[in-house]
């Protein structure tokens, strides 16, 4: 089932998530609904924030960058309650996107290499090292369990740029091609 994905401004985007048991109800439907709706999008990785669930679930297939970073083929994994342990080697700029924050794609700078540690769908417990494209995709999905989007790590000039289309996906008024949750007239 294709999920509406949140739209930057909404509440649960700014939540630290918080961890999932093994018997959390329908995880596997959850799971397959999320690899779903993110290939609709069309997206490489999403977060259950970004579906309006504010826990700690990750799904990613990065598949689709393999073409310029060889290591992200075949990097299609679950990622249950992760944890990173450790930031390393050379920081790198990447122009990334988000499918909470349509339409806009800016360069944003993060480290090589991340020590993870996370759950799989089957919750076996798994340590591994990504690198390249691989801890990238991983990193920029990590943040929206942590409450944050990539804008937060641009400078304030360029927030202060963004501002006005910022403003416009958090009222709603982008158009996309996949399914958007819209915001609630007059919520504060």
């Amino acid at each position: 089932m294709i999920l509406p994905i949140v739209g930057y401004g909404n509440p649960v985007l700014r939540k630290v998530a918080k961890p999932i048991e093994k018997d959390y109800p329908q995880l596997q439907s959850l799971i397959e609904n999320m690899f779903e709706t993110m290939y609709n999008a069309p997206g490489i990785g999403l977060a259950a924030p970004q579906i309006d669930l504010s826990i700690r679930l990750i799904v990613i297939d990065a598949d689709g960058l393999k073409e310029n970073y060889p290591e992200a083929e075949g990097f299609k994994k679950v990622f249950i309650n992760p944890e990173i342990l450790e930031e390393s080697g050379e920081k790198w700029s990447f122009e990334e996107g988000c499918l909470s924050l349509p339409e806009l794609h800016e360069e944003v700078s993060r480290y090589s290499n991340v020590l993870v540690r996370y759950y799989d769908e089957n919750f076996n417990q798994h340590e591994e090292l990504l690198s390249g494209a691989r801890a990238r995709v991983f990193q920029h999905e990590y943040d929206h369990l942590e409450g944050k989007v990539f804008v937060d790590r641009l400078s304030s000039l360029r927030k202060t740029l963004l501002k006005r289309k910022l403003n416009d996906i958090s009222n709603g008024k982008i158009a996309t091609s996949y399914k958007m949750k819209r915001p609630v007239v007059g919520r504060k």
